[in-house]
């Protein structure tokens, strides 16, 4: 018998999001009064706390795919997805730790703001599309989730809720700038954390779960019980390969995320910013591992009841109507909202920062700040607005368009930050040339271009795993090798780095004015790296099973 989300009573479940809506536009309309600079809008004037941006981080981090696609593949995946979600988790504190506080120092808005101090505009060009398009891609998914989720509460036809939910999503975050998407995003979290733990704790009771209280620990006692109906849900049923094609896939691409790196840049230190990632780990912690009791509880759902749940993102959503008062479920449907709302603030302050601070800084460096600002807010509604559109003919399965963007921008934005804050021998050409060839690569051997042409097959495809273990290490080998090469011959003089784009390594890593030119300068780390990834890359090239 298949099992299906209703609520008993639709009013409830409008209601709560109503709710929350007057709460997100009355915090935007709020912060719109603090909003007087570009740093305000782009940074929250960089006053931002450790406490209240760990809460964002974490919130802009979940997303809508926390609550509906990522418990999907819980549930087909079984435990070998929780090293695939370890992998995501770890990317923030990574991000912080390889160049997040280095940044905080220059009050850069965006990653591109050093790309473009660092490599100088023909780069950032190139480096801010691949940006935008993947912010675009990344609202794609969460706003066909917002999609679905009003199309569920409101009983209305699926294109018919894109625009209600986008329409109403869009201008509370384009009225509040970086204040309102951080201070919005810091109750979503709160409100995503009590919408994913507190209603499992009631269902695990039911379940027979004797450590109910604490729904992360609960399904301890259930294993045994667990393994009688699935033997094989604890068995890791992939080889070594599918494991480490996690890494570049899902730890080197969210590392570059605009949207996660401009959380970093709003603290109000670079001490500031390093507490963030500490309550960044605790909240998200929390939230994660009420998630694997999700998809534990749902996998123990259908093997002990007989239902069957044919569509595995509403599975959350589901366990709640079965189990618990409409009103909770309705809850539990305002949390997945808040979810996709706090991750498409992020996006869409991303694409604005990128178009009115790094591009319009190159194509009108003379246009007065106001004016910036005006078209950063553009740029914020026009993506937006992309993204609705997207969204009435979307990917068949919701975090697929997610997934597959992490590995499009590990393989060409990565490479280039990584290696732009740590060694001083990072050439602009060798940029150029490793981002446009490799990031076309990675989508032509995916399968949503030419499926004939694809390296991989399945889910490892599908994700970017099995393309991201072939182009992110030639992306970051090609761009090793291709700038040392360039460095030294006398054709490509003018994109070498030049004395001052060295002396702003010195300079965000905290050293001032006290330049040294051996200082991150070396050849061999970087020759061995490549070497590996070459390495990593004819391993990638071999046939997936």
């Amino acid at each position: 018998m298949p099992a299906e989300y209703a609520l008993s009573n639709v009013w409830i479940g409008i209601g709560i999001v109503f709710i929350l809506f007057v709460i997100f536009y009355t915090v935007g309309y709020m912060a719109s009064r603090k909003t007087t600079s570009d740093e305000d809008f782009y940074a929250a004037g960089f006053s931002i706390g450790p406490v209240t941006n760990g809460l964002g981080m974490a919130a802009t981090w979940a997303s809508l795919a926390t609550f509906l696609g990522v418990i999907a593949l819980i549930l087909k995946l079984q435990v070998p997805f929780v090293y695939l979600w370890i992998q995501w988790a770890i990317s923030i504190p990574l991000l912080t730790l390889l160049y997040g506080t280095s940044l905080r120092r220059m009050k850069a808005f965006t990653p591109a703001t050093f790309i473009r101090q660092r490599y100088g505009k023909p780069s950032t060009i190139i480096i801010v599309c691949w940006m935008i398009l993947i912010m675009i891609m990344y609202a794609l998914g969460q706003m066909i989730g917002l999609g679905r989720a009003f199309e569920l509460l409101f009983g209305v036809p699926y294109n018919t809720a894109i625009i209600v939910a986008g329409i109403a999503t869009v201008g509370f975050i384009t009225i509040g700038g970086m204040y309102g998407a951080t201070y919005n995003a810091a109750f979503q979290m709160v409100v995503m954390t009590i919408a994913m733990i507190v209603p499992m704790g009631a269902i695990m009771k039911i379940m027979g779960s004797s450590g109910w209280w604490f729904p992360p620990l609960a399904y301890g006692d259930m294993v045994p019980d667990m393994i009688k109906n699935i033997p094989t849900f604890f068995d890791m049923k992939y080889d070594f390969r599918w494991y480490f094609a996690l890494i570049p896939a899902f730890t080197l691409g969210p590392i570059a995320l605009p949207h996660l790196a401009m959380k970093v840049f709003t603290s109000s230190s670079v001490k500031s910013a390093r507490w963030a990632v500490v309550w960044f780990a605790i909240f998200l912690g929390l939230l994660f591992s009420g998630t694997y009791v999700v998809g534990f509880a749902g996998n123990f759902f259908t093997a002990t009841t007989g239902r069957i749940i044919e569509k595995a993102d509403q599975t959350l959503l589901i366990l709640n109507v079965f189990y618990n008062p409409t009103l909770v479920a309705a809850f539990v449907m305002g949390g997945a909202v808040a979810a996709g709302l706090s991750t498409i603030g992020g996006n869409l302050m991303a694409i604005a920062g990128l178009v009115g601070s790094d591009l319009l800084g190159i194509i009108a460096p003379d246009m007065e700040t106001s004016k910036k600002m005006k078209w950063g807010y553009a740029a914020l509604l026009m993506g937006g607005a992309a993204a609705i559109l997207m969204a009435f003919s979307p990917p068949k399965f919701l975090v697929t368009s997610i997934l597959w963007a992490f590995g499009l921008l590990a393989t060409t934005a990565t490479p280039a930050i990584l290696l732009g804050v740590w060694w001083k021998e990072a050439n602009k050409l060798a940029l150029m040339v490793t981002s446009l060839f490799c990031g076309f690569l990675f989508i032509l051997i995916s399968p949503h271009v030419i499926p004939s042409i694809c390296v991989g097959s399945g889910l490892v495809a599908a994700l970017g795993m099995s393309g991201g273990m072939v182009t992110i290490p030639l992306s970051f080998a090609m761009f090793i090798i291709l700038s040392i090469v360039f460095n030294r011959l006398s054709m490509f003089k003018a994109f070498a780095p030049t004395l001052a784009d060295k002396k702003v390594i010195d300079r965000i890593h905290g050293w001032g004015t006290d330049y040294e030119e051996t200082r991150y300068n070396g050849i061999t780390w970087p020759l061995i790296v490549s070497a590996v990834c070459i390495a990593i890359f004819f391993w990638g090239l071999q046939p997936w099973s």
